[in-house]
């Protein structure tokens, strides 16, 4: 499996092009902007993108959904639980502050277990909530991609609309923290830094040992 990320749009999201190295057949996880620069890549490294996977729907995350579907023919998916949620005008005008495109409506939808398969790879969907209603995690040992679940030495907001910081704590003692120390966290923004590890957010992130 081959891993390209890349920072990308206003807020400084990280995209990753995930692609089975056999075949050629990738997906693009959270393109949240600098979508010419994302298509770009997908073609250098010779990428046929099956799949937009948003790990939440926030707009940050999804505003490059439109233009990467348009170019690719790829499928958006993201978990029912954030589709239903963000697909709400109340909801939509909220995010609508932020000044960013929402996503078109989904053409998949995900639940906890599925597997995103792309050529001879899959990534397991890890069901997350707590920044989102829907968000997720991807996982294929070794790599996680966390999206705005967990960051390098952070954790993600619970206060927005949608949002629970008590159920995005246990998201993530139960989900992600019983992993292997060595999985690699890629997550949705590098404020700590572009990557880590389980092993290193358990023992070193601060909003992991506080009370929640």
């Amino acid at each position: 499996m081959r891993i390209r990320p890349l920072t990308v749009g206003s807020m400084a999201v990280c995209c990753y092009i995930v692609a089975c190295e056999e075949t050629g057949k990738g997906i693009i996880i959270d393109p949240g902007g600098n979508e010419a620069e994302i298509l770009a890549l997908c073609a250098e490294e010779q990428v046929t993108v099956e799949y937009i996977v948003n790990t939440h729907g926030h707009p940050d995350h999804v505003c490059g959904n439109a233009r990467i579907k348009a170019a690719t023919g790829a499928e958006i998916l993201m978990h029912a639980a954030d589709a239903e949620f963000f697909a709400r005008p109340e909801v939509q005008q909220y995010f609508s502050m932020l000044g960013l495109a929402a996503s078109p409506p989904v053409d998949h939808t995900v639940q906890d277990g599925d597997l995103v398969r792309f050529g001879q790879q899959a990534l397991k969907v890890l069901h997350t909530p707590g920044h989102t209603p829907g968000g997720i995690c991807l996982y294929q040992k070794p790599h996680l991609f966390t999206g705005d679940t967990l960051f390098v030495g952070g954790v993600g907001r619970g206060d927005f609309p949608g949002g629970d910081t008590t159920t995005l704590m246990r998201s993530i003692q139960d989900r992600l923290l019983t992993l292997p120390d060595d999985t690699v966290v890629w997550p949705g923004h590098g404020y700590g830094g572009s990557r880590s590890t389980i092993g290193e957010e358990r023992r070193a992130n601060p909003y992991l040992h506080e009370p929640w």
